[in-house]
């Protein structure tokens, strides 16, 4: 009687197993998963533009100069109401800003002087070359044109494969769509 009393209790212990235990823990980390999958894997959206220019003005007041996505990473130029001038990364996964170079000397053609006194920032420069030309900005960089004085931002926005320069008048903040270059190899011709 004892052995089949055994084999009773392990019957009994491995229908209950089958019926309630795998399912009831399956469905338990099934919905554990579900908690903690948007948590552990959201859709991770890498730093922009226009957040590479508010994590390097936090880290080095003043205004920036040009900006440059170079693979993982932004480097931004800022140049402090002092005429300094520093070399920021940021990190487009992180957001977090290194310096890379930070020197004392304030230009001598007085090129910093008309970024800091320009009346459209180059935030405000992507902005209106985005309205202009949708799409991402992936780099921005201050022009200062000796021949005529005219002074823009010249903004590069891709869409796509394609890379359009649009110039922001750092006056009027007025976009022109200026070239493009669509075979993305940086040079404007069709070859």
């Amino acid at each position: 009687m004892h052995g089949k009393h055994k084999a009773y209790v392990s019957t009994a212990a491995a229908v209950v197993l089958l019926a309630g235990g795998p399912a009831v823990a399956a469905a338990a980390h099934t919905a554990d998963a579900a908690r903690t999958a948007p948590a552990a894997a959201p859709a991770r959206a890498d730093v922009d533009a226009a957040g590479a220019v508010a994590a390097a003005l936090k880290k080095y007041p003043g205004v920036v100069e040009s900006l440059d996505k170079d693979g993982a990473v932004w480097h931004v130029d800022v140049i402090a109401k002092n005429g300094k001038h520093a070399e920021l990364t940021v990190d487009t996964r992180s957001g977090k800003v290194f310096t890379e170079n930070a020197d004392d000397n304030s230009d001598d053609d007085g090129g910093n002087k008309a970024v800091v006194a320009a009346k459209v920032t180059a935030l405000q420069a992507m902005k209106a070359a985005v309205a202009a030309h949708s799409g991402q900005v992936s780099s921005v960089e201050w022009d200062d044109d000796d021949d005529n004085g005219s002074r823009y931002w010249n903004v590069e926005v891709k869409s796509g494969d394609k890379t359009t320069n649009v110039h922001v008048d750092a006056t009027s903040g007025k976009a022109t769509v200026s070239t493009s270059d669509s075979d993305g190899d940086g040079n404007d011709d069709d070859n």
